[in-house]
């Protein structure tokens, strides 16, 4: 395994109304986005902190419409050959959604999911020239965090670090709320995995989103349309995060080092 294999490199989110998710998600998290034009498909556009590129804004394909998927943001993963990520995904009791298939320029990816059903992209990037920029891990607008709503949290930890080669940073006993367990890729804290609570209908990875202040981004998030649904809630290391759906009903996460 590359240095690179099972390093989170994008989040996007499909959504029906893009322009509505642009005013939203600039508003809350404090984003620009400018447009990426490729011939034969829709423009997307990319999220951006300070420059950078974070994340992109799609809209919902018509092809999932009346399958019960949600407005969602799903999360990439950097390996080295998707072809054979993707069967291993298969092999190890997960699925492909979607086969591998090729972005031109950009790289060659497959929409998977592991053994009980939370979905991912997977991703082996086009060589590139020059390497693309990257904000501080810490950085407002950053993803901060990924977590992951298991069918079982113990055994989703053995399996990524199969197929990602992540490894068990540190673990908390949440008493009646099961195990959080905190992985690592290349020893650093990525995010975090539990067991899903049994009111959730399905299995999921969210993503936070970083902000500099929490009270003040909860109110833009209430005014743009969104709802709070979890917290404010202080987490170990102090800082804050919410859980919320926007306008279009789609489920993100905020974190601040500051309430």
């Amino acid at each position: 395994m590359s240095e690179t294999h099972g390093k989170f490199i994008w989040c996007e989110l499909m959504t029906p109304d893009t322009s509505a998710a642009a005013k939203f998600y600039s508003s809350v998290v404090g984003w620009t986005t400018s447009e990426m034009k490729m011939e034969g498909m829709p423009t997307y556009t990319i999220f951006e902190a300070n420059g950078v590129g974070v994340a992109g804004l799609m809209e919902f394909p018509a092809e999932l419409e009346g399958k019960g998927i949600p407005p969602n943001w799903t999360g990439y993963v950097d390996v080295d050959d998707v072809d054979q990520s993707a069967k291993d995904f298969a092999a190890n009791g997960g699925s492909v959604r979607r086969p591998p298939d090729d972005i031109p320029t950009i790289g060659r990816f497959a929409v998977v999911a592991d053994p009980h059903g939370a979905v991912l992209c997977i991703m082996t990037p086009a060589p590139m020239e020059k390497p693309m920029p990257e904000l501080a891990f810490d950085a407002p607008g950053n993803i901060g965090w990924r977590e992951l709503y298991a069918g079982n949290g113990k055994v989703a930890l053995a399996f990524y670090s199969k197929l990602f080669g992540w490894t068990k940073d540190s673990e908390f006993d949440m008493g009646p709320m099961g195990v959080y367990y905190l992985f690592a890729h290349n020893g650093r804290q990525t995010g975090g995995m539990m067991t899903k609570p049994e009111n959730m209908p399905m299995t999921f990875w969210c993503y936070y989103f970083i902000v500099p202040t929490l009270d003040a981004a909860i109110e833009r998030v209430t005014s743009g349309g969104g709802k709070v649904v979890n917290g404010p809630m202080e987490v170990p290391g102090g800082s804050w995060i919410i859980q919320a759906t926007d306008p279009q009903g789609a489920f993100f996460c905020l974190v601040a080092p500051k309430r």
